[in-house]
């Protein structure tokens, strides 16, 4: 069983930068990426980010390349993922989410284990 809990989110103007936060505890024997996905109300899960833990190698979908940066600290078992040039669309719940991904580093189905979520508001 793991553990995810996101801090971070908040209320920031367009242009504006934010930094979440996804505090990981358990067993992380099985977890070999963990990733930051965002969903608006009435719409689909969206990937944003994902890093595998043991090498730190990013991946970003073509569209977010540039404004977003995933990282993490193994050594606290903590993924980063900071937002610069915020913009209006950005708004979302942001989740973290870990697991054993074999195929789709930002398919939603690969990842058994999830935070609550913090909310990012971009006005």
């Amino acid at each position: 069983q793991v553990q995810l809990v996101e801090s971070g989110g908040g209320y920031v103007q367009a242009g504006g930068s934010l930094r979440l936060s996804c505090a990981a505890s358990g067993d992380l024997n099985s977890v070999n990426v963990m990733a930051w996905f965002r969903q608006v109300t009435g719409k689909e899960r969206e990937g944003v980010a994902a890093i595998y833990r043991n090498s730190g190698l990013p991946y970003y979908p073509m569209n977010k390349k540039g404004r977003f940066t995933i990282s993490h600290d193994n050594a606290m078992n903590t993924v980063y993922l900071q937002m610069d040039s915020l913009k209006a669309e950005d708004t979302a719940m942001y989740y973290c989410a870990a697991g054993f991904v074999r195929l789709d580093l930002l398919g939603d189905y690969e990842y058994e284990n999830w935070g609550q979520g913090t909310q990012v508001t971009v006005s």
